[in-house]
């Protein structure tokens, strides 16, 4: 019988496995809760009287608010203490996801989507810092952190799979019930295995946190219009870089900010965020534009379409395990680069779809070589964005490196969107010759970022320092490998 923690488990005790399944479960559920009720939203319309536009924002409010409340939830989770932040941020998750699936109409639905975001935006951070805390060893970190990159990268493609599932074999309502049980599993984990860090009160920079959130919010509402609309509605997108820049002034002069610029301005952190927000870019532009290729072009269901990313999935899990066996024996800054290249590739494949074009020759070698990219770099990244930073700010650190996620995702599928409706023409070719000019963008893109990446990171994990350098002073500073 395992008993509640009060220290870190040491080194080589495998009660810390068990810890790192549990902090990985929580984790999916903020993944896969992003592209659940994908699947399930015609049957929400139909049901519940939604309006296309309406079944929109059922996505857009869960993404508004888990990507604006990153910032804050990282500090939150800093001063409760990881371990307590994450058994909160569970029942408030399971809470919401319970009003979800009673919901009766469109304003409960999306008031428990915007709570499964909020809560969301605690526990992601959360599992980071405790993650970090749990593996002090760099390279059962690695490994963790491999096992942790599976989880990112094939997260939404398992929410598409189950919320097809779920949907068709019982009910839209078990795309939010599902979380119930996920929760309350991870909850009991939790008290089992889990040690119960430390807590750190620390005063809350409050002009930082309503600037960031306001900031954030104004950046993914205007992504997510874009995709509806054009780049006709600029304001929002406008509002949110002047909001975010302004958080960034007081950031640089407050004294105790609530995300202190050296976290992001260490070479290889920034480095890893960088990567991450290219990654994420083109890992949710193929989602967007393989989605409307193989429904709209090749006659797809939505639950065949979905089960067509399976393969992406699959390939996330070998790629992030390797990944975490050989980060500790390899610069960092090479695997990043290794990641970004092979996503590149399999974007640029998809230059190659027409019309005719099938899934096993068009659409399966991209899905297979984004995946082996994105669990490459995934785990790596996830790393590096805590590497060196205190015990009290890990959670801050990793709410960061999810707002990475965020933002790139956001702006990544809004961007290649717009490109592809520019470049599309007035038929079946046309359109997929828009698909293919976005994927081309994208691959340029990603393949250039690779180069400035492998520049920028040069971490050695294995070692036990690795060096870095803070963008803002040009000094050198020991980042720890966590021995």
């Amino acid at each position: 019988m395992f008993t509640s923690l009060r220290t870190p488990h040491p080194a080589g005790d495998r009660r810390r496995w068990w810890a790192l399944a549990v902090i990985a479960l929580g984790q999916l559920m903020v993944v896969f809760d992003v592209t659940i009720v994908n699947v399930a939203l015609p049957t929400i319309g139909r049901d519940l009287g939604v309006s296309e536009s309406g079944r929109s924002w059922v996505i857009t409010a869960y993404t508004l608010a888990f990507a604006g409340l990153l910032l804050a939830g990282g500090k939150i989770a800093d001063n409760l203490g990881a371990r307590k932040a994450f058994l909160i941020a569970l029942a408030g998750f399971a809470a919401a996801s319970s009003v979800g699936g009673a919901a009766t109409g469109l304003a409960m639905l999306l008031a428990a989507r915007a709570g499964q975001g909020a809560f969301a935006a605690l526990l992601a951070p959360a599992a980071m810092s405790m993650v970090t805390a749990t593996f002090p060893d760099h390279r059962e970190r690695a490994r963790a952190f491999g096992v942790f990159g599976v989880v990112m990268g094939g997260g939404a493609g398992v929410g598409l799979v189950l919320g097809g599932v779920l949907t068709e074999h019982l009910s839209w309502h078990w795309t939010f019930y599902i979380n119930v049980p996920l929760a309350l599993f991870a909850g009991l984990g939790a008290v089992l295995v889990l040690p119960v860090g430390p807590a750190h009160q620390a005063r809350v920079d409050m002009a930082g946190a309503v600037l960031a959130t306001a900031g954030l919010v104004a950046l993914i509402y205007g992504s997510s219009t874009a995709i509806s609309q054009g780049w006709t509605a600029p304001i929002a997108l406008a509002v949110g870089v002047l909001l975010l820049t302004g958080f960034a002034v007081v950031q640089a002069r407050v004294r105790h900010p609530l995300l202190p610029p050296r976290i992001v301005t260490d070479r290889n952190r920034g480095g890893a965020y960088l990567a991450f927000v290219l990654v994420m870019s083109g890992m949710s532009g193929m989602f967007l534009l393989v989605s409307y290729y193989l429904q709209t072009v090749a006659g797809y269901t939505a639950v065949r379409a979905g089960a067509a990313f399976l393969p992406f999935a699959a390939t996330t899990l070998p790629a992030s395990i390797a990944a975490g066996r050989v980060m500790t024996r390899m610069r960092t800054g090479t695997l990043l680069a290794t990641g970004l290249l092979l996503a590149a590739a399999g974007l640029a494949w998809l230059t190659r779809l027409d019309a005719g074009t099938g899934y096993a020759s068009g659409v399966l070698p991209a899905l297979l070589l984004i995946g082996a990219g994105v669990g490459t770099l995934s785990p790596v990244a996830a790393n590096l964005a805590t590497l060196g930073v205190p015990g009290h700010q890990t959670g801050i650190a990793g709410a960061a490196f999810n707002v990475s996620e965020q933002v790139g995702a956001s702006v990544g599928v809004a961007v290649l969107n717009t490109i592809a409706v520019a470049a599309a023409h007035p038929s079946t070719a046309g359109t997929v010759h828009g698909y293919t000019v976005a994927a081309g963008s994208a691959a340029v893109l990603l393949a250039v970022g690779a180069v400035a990446v492998r520049a920028l990171v040069d971490a050695r994990l294995g070692t036990d320092t690795a060096p870095a350098t803070d963008m803002g002073t040009g000094q050198r500073t020991p980042v720890l490998a966590h021995h």
